[in-house]
């Protein structure tokens, strides 16, 4: 599975911005999308995943700010983001999950800055 993920970009704090994860795979439906962020020093981290059957689960410092979607049409999974702060500048990262299986994207930055 191939990941191309877009979207970012510098945007002011409490802007708002959506990034996409195109997958290149004919079984996107079954499987396992989520966004991970990685900023300068910190490790990776998990900002949110949805199944195959639609439940989504959210770190918790941006529960009610991000929200993750998927079109299994279209093989892309969403991220709209909201009253972004300068804590959410990072590099956003794609992940597909299948069984034991994990492909990763190659990331798109987003600053939040004035």
């Amino acid at each position: 599975v191939q990941l191309q993920a877009s979207g970012g970009g510098l945007v002011q704090p409490g802007g708002s911005l959506t990034l996409s994860c195109a997958a290149s795979s004919s079984r996107f439906h079954v499987l396992k999308m989520a966004w991970y962020r990685q900023a300068p020093g910190n490790e990776r981290e998990l900002v949110a995943s949805i199944s195959a059957a639609g439940r989504k689960d959210y770190a918790g410092s941006v529960k009610g700010r991000f929200t993750i979607s998927r079109d299994n049409g279209a093989n892309t999974v969403s991220l709209q983001m909201s009253s972004l702060t300068q804590e959410d500048t990072a590099v956003y990262i794609c992940k597909a999950v299948w069984g034991s299986a994990a492909w990763w994207g190659q990331g798109t930055l987003v600053t939040v800055s004035s």
